[in-house]
């Protein structure tokens, strides 16, 4: 029988390595009828579906070529020596499974005409999003005009990939990474960071909207977060969400956990515990999996429809057992993660003679490669976008109406998280339109935000009477940072706040650091990431959590993302109620930006007005006491404590005759010197810095952080250890009050008039007291250093 004049007959042929299974075939048939009962010619369905076996093994052919190779030949001659990359590298087993997935959420798009987002837990996989797209024609547009399916297009992209080119300007000279990135058509994210994905995909999409999530086994034992998706989801926001776990049974040198404790039905049963409904399909075959996704919709959609929907609803878990590597020699062995052949082709004449047998096997003549490639071209005939351009790829909401503030009057005292949750219940009920996500491990309302919590509610399946509780709340409470973070960082769509303890918000690092790389390199490739920036509030920090041992204080979050690129990565210190406003305010108003807001929760005199906020806001930096045109020393605060603290320097100092001004720096970061030409747009030019800080003034700095990493962050300030001394977190803690903490990290006022003494020349004996100066020596009683 000629196969082509049976369109089912010749997909029920399969192609290369891949066998259509009966279990498969049974769930294709029924589909089909489906289809066809809607309109769908049945002929065109089976030819698309021959199509994507096809499209699969050209694409397992490119990926194994990337890791091996130097060229492609299209005509699928044998490479010679010469041919192959001297030093191969690549994650090839994991991309190999890949290609089968990927192509499933094309065949699943084509079938039913709808341009679903997707996500990629494995970031390493990126090869064969890579190899696929550039055979579709569907690259981003730094990628246009080098990599498409021709000989010359493909055998570029083999040799860019891992080819560790770099440019004058330090950057790399490729659009291709050995991870996925904005030149990765549709990318959202790197999923350099195993587990995140499975954290955030239940945030991500909008209603009215599908996505479909690329999950890793190994990954898996990373997270348990993921378990919670049918704890969040809700059909009244958010789109459909389908999970595909790639069950390859690999991690990098053992078999994965899953599989040590009994494979996919394991896996199967232990999801079903946790409220989802799991699919178990042949993962080596994309028409299983892309049947397994638009089965899964359809379930989501019924649940939708039901008018007796009870919460949680029973999601969707695609379970794509495979084997690592398959279809390649190597495969379902340790070695496939990386390299699996045993030799180097270059130089090993029976390594190349299997890679080219291999190679032989998944050939498919170009003729046919263009007519499978020509049935995926749907996008104009279905009016849809391509998959580059899916919904979550390019998010950009409406710009937040952002309220006035309502300041607080100046000598006031209160507490500065008290002002902004009264401040961002007004933002949430002014912006209705953006979907709201507050992530919080379990202290909202113990962080002074009862009001936000009133009105939002924690989210849950079966409210509590008489506990701020709803079906349908925006806030996700878990105790899991990460988790929590992720569902403000998965919502780009929306408006997102995280809000956590100083030293728990640690945990939260790797997450936040994923965000700010995608979106930096965003920016370095020319493109500007629309979501609206993301703030992190900490607080319970370091210095009020004096009555906790140390492992509750912990300056770090704020250390660590300094170190960032400080035009993407935010770090803010406000020292009362107007500036804490101010600089959430100002978050909001920009956009692809994460923000460390460090704010205490006790409370402390409002000192800023409205005019000096807008100064501190705009500059970085501003005066509080004096003019430093006039000053003797500078003391220079950043965080409300050590604002206090730096104010009774002052005094002491005025007291005695003294000449000091006091100054407060809200953004760090707009201090720096710049380490690009995107960062230097960010920071403040020379004029500001040097009217702010005159050069050559003594200074001494308190901060709220460890002083080293600080000091570097401010070196355009710093003029050496003789006339500048920083004060601040020295690891020093336990069971302390605040006072006690300011004093075992010698960062009380007393230090610094100590250190202004040493700064400045002056006699530290003529500034404080006998008793005061044994306090600070080690010598006396620090409870002499307690003064108003």
């Amino acid at each position: 029988m000629n196969t082509l004049s049976n369109p089912r007959q010749h997909w029920l042929s399969g192609y290369g390595p891949i066998v259509h299974r009966d279990d498969t075939v049974k769930r294709v048939d029924v589909l089909v009828s489906r289809l066809v009962a809607g309109g769908a010619d049945e002929a065109g369905i089976y030819t698309l579906l021959a199509a994507a076996d096809r499209v699969t093994c050209a694409g397992m052919k490119v990926v194994a070529h990337m890791s091996y190779a130097l060229r492609v030949d299209m005509s699928g001659a044998p490479l010679s020596a010469e041919d192959f990359k001297p030093t191969p590298e690549g994650h090839t087993g994991g991309s190999l499974n890949m290609v089968q997935a990927y192509v499933a959420y094309l065949l699943a798009n084509a079938l039913t005409g709808t341009t679903r987002s997707w996500i990629m837990g494995q970031g390493h996989c990126v090869a064969a999003i890579e190899a696929v797209n550039a055979l579709t024609g569907d690259v981003s547009p730094a990628q246009k005009g080098r990599y498409d399916r021709s000989e010359k297009g493909l055998s570029q992209l083999c040799r860019d990939f891992y080819s560790y080119a770099i440019d004058a300007n330090g950057v790399p000279a490729v659009p291709l990474g050995s991870h996925a990135g904005p030149n990765t058509a549709g990318a959202v994210s790197e999923g350099g960071y195993l587990g995140f994905a499975g954290l955030q995909y239940i945030h991500m999409p909008l209603v009215g909207e599908s996505l479909v999530a690329f999950l890793s086994d190994g990954a898996f034992e990373e997270q348990r977060g993921p378990d919670w998706a049918p704890r969040w989801w809700r059909a009244y926001d958010s789109g459909l969400a389908v999970p595909v776990m790639i069950l390859n049974g690999r991690r990098i040198e053992q078999r994965t956990q899953i599989m040590q404790q009994g494979g996919a039905e394991w896996l199967a049963e232990d999801v079903r515990h946790n409220g989802f409904e799991p699919v178990t399909v042949d993962g080596r075959d994309p028409a299983a999996i892309a049947c397994a996704i638009i089965e899964s919709e359809d379930a989501l959609r019924r649940f939708v429809a039901d008018p007796d929907q009870h919460y949680p609803a029973p999601m969707p878990y695609v379970i794509a057992e495979t084997e690592k590597g398959f279809g390649f020699p190597g495969a379902d062995s340790n070695a496939a993660h990386n390299l699996p052949l045993d030799g180097n082709p270059h130089t090993d004449a029976a390594t190349r003679r299997l890679f080219n047998e291999s190679s032989a096997a998944l050939f498919v003549p170009p003729a046919e490669l263009d007519a499978a490639l020509e049935a995926f071209a749907t996008h104009t005939g279905q009016e849809r976008a391509l998959e580059s351009a899916h919904p979550m790829a390019h998010r950009r909401p409406a710009a937040p109406h952002l309220p006035a503030p309502r300041w607080e009057t100046t000598g006031s005292h209160g507490s500065a998280m008290t002002t902004l949750d009264r401040w961002f219940v007004e933002l949430a009920n002014s912006n209705p339109e953006l979907r709201i996500r507050v992530g919080n491990p379990d202290e909202l309302a113990s962080n002074k935000m009862g009001a936000t919590l009133e009105l939002l509610k924690h989210r849950v399946n079966e409210p509590e009477p008489g506990v701020p509780e709803h079906l349908y709340g925006a806030v996700i409470t878990a105790l899991n940072e990460e988790a929590v973070a992720a569902a403000a960082l998965g919502n780009k769509g929306g408006l997102n706040l995280i809000v956590s303890y100083e030293a728990f918000a640690v945990k939260m690092l790797g997450l936040l650091r994923q965000e700010i790389i995608f979106a930096r390199h965003q920016r370095q490739g020319g493109q500007k990431p629309g979501w609206i920036s993301v703030p992190l509030i900490v607080t319970s920090h370091t210095w009020e959590n004096a009555k906790n041992e140390q492992s509750h204080q912990d300056p770090t979050m704020g250390e660590a993302l300094l170190g960032e690129m400080s035009d993407t990565s935010r770090v803010l210190f406000p020292v009362d109620g107007n500036t804490a406003v101010a600089a959430l305010r100002d978050v909001y108003a920009h956009r692809g930006q994460v923000a460390c807001v460090i704010i205490s929760k006790r409370e402390v005199e409002n000192r800023f007005d409205a005019e000096m906020t807008q100064q501190l806001v705009r500059d970085g930096a501003a005066h509080l006491i004096g003019d430093p045109a006039e000053a003797d020393v500078q003391l220079v605060a950043l965080g409300a404590y050590q604002l206090e603290e730096a104010m009774k320097a002052q005094q002491q100092l005025s007291d005695r005759g003294k000449r000091a001004c006091v100054t407060v720096i809200l953004e760090p970061g707009r201090l720096r010197i710049p380490r690009d030409d995107i960062e230097a747009a960010f920071v403040d030019d020379d004029a500001t810095v040097d009217t702010l800080f005159p050069r050559g003034l003594p200074r001494v700095i308190l901060t709220h952080t460890r002083p080293e990493p600080m000091l570097g962050v401010l070196r355009r300030i710093d003029s050496g250890r003789a006339t500048t001394r920083a004060l601040g977190y020295i690891s020093r803690g336990g069971t302390l009050d605040v006072p006690g903490m300011l004093f075992a990290n010698r960062c009380t006022w007393a230090h610094a008039v100590d250190a202004a003494a040493g700064v400045a020349g002056w006699e530290r004996d003529a500034l404080l007291e006998p008793a005061q100066l044994d306090a600070i020596d080690g010598k006396g009683n620090p409870a002499d250093l307690r003064r108003q």
